[in-house]
């Protein structure tokens, strides 16, 4: 079992994901040590990243499990925006997106969703509404006096964007959910100026942003070679 699942991997796949488990778990032991909900959520969305590049459904379920411990850890430090976008909005969307990507394989095959090419109209639909979220959401945060209002509304905009586009399976959406994890390196910085023990949140959100950008490059190779039949 353990070889099979190596092997589903390739070289590149598997020193990122190494290097991801060292990084998070390194800062954890350096910086925190007491939360180990931030922790877990770290491996797992870290995970669900490599996986999701593999275009393999299972990566959503994993993303569905990290938006509720995201979210409770967000909470945590009064970024109600945060625990409200992704418990609201980025776990649901995962669900629907897992849906979506099961009812989509690519020829037959389970573990490898088909890459969709959405049209400039959709790009021009899904900017409308990720506008009007966001301007929804920055009166919803301002309510709750979130803290760091404008990085918190600007997470919700590159999350919606992410989801949507995770949904609708383009290889797009890595470069969306890269422009989110650069948005929370910052809000997480902000953080870790009142606790140190947030910088171990910097260095996840920093690790995403490098495996993400691999998950384009994947997305990217894996559609060329759908076009071409393989």
């Amino acid at each position: 079992m353990i070889k099979k699942i190596i092997s589903y991997f390739n070289k590149t796949e598997i020193i990122l994901w190494s290097m991801s488990v060292v990084l998070i778990t390194t800062s954890f032991i350096v910086f925190d040590r007491e939360n180990y909900l931030t922790l877990a959520a770290s491996l797992i969305g870290a995970t669900s990243i490599i996986i999701n590049a593999k275009g393999n459904p299972l990566g959503m379920l994993l993303m569905v499990i990290f938006s509720v411990l995201y979210g409770i850890i967000s909470y945590s430090f009064a970024y109600y925006g945060e625990m409200i976008t992704y418990i609201g909005m980025t776990g649901p969307m995962s669900l629907f997106s897992l849906v979506s990507w099961l009812k989509n394989p690519y020829k037959g095959k389970k573990s490898e969703v088909t890459v969709n090419h959405i049209k400039l109209k959709e790009i021009g639909f899904m900017t409308v509404l990720t506008v009007i979220v966001t301007v929804v959401f920055y009166f919803i945060l301002e309510h709750f006096n979130t803290a760091n209002l404008i990085p918190s509304t600007l997470s919700v905009t590159t999350s919606f964007a992410a989801v949507y586009l995770t949904f609708r399976r383009s290889a797009y959406y890595s470069i969306a959910y890269a422009a989110n994890d650069i948005v929370l390196i910052v809000l997480w910085i902000l953080a870790a100026m009142h606790d140190i023990s947030y910088v171990s949140v910097i260095i996840c959100f920093a690790v995403f942003l490098v495996n993400d950008l691999y998950g384009f490059i994947s997305w990217h190779r894996m559609s060329k070679k759908q076009q071409l039949g393989y």
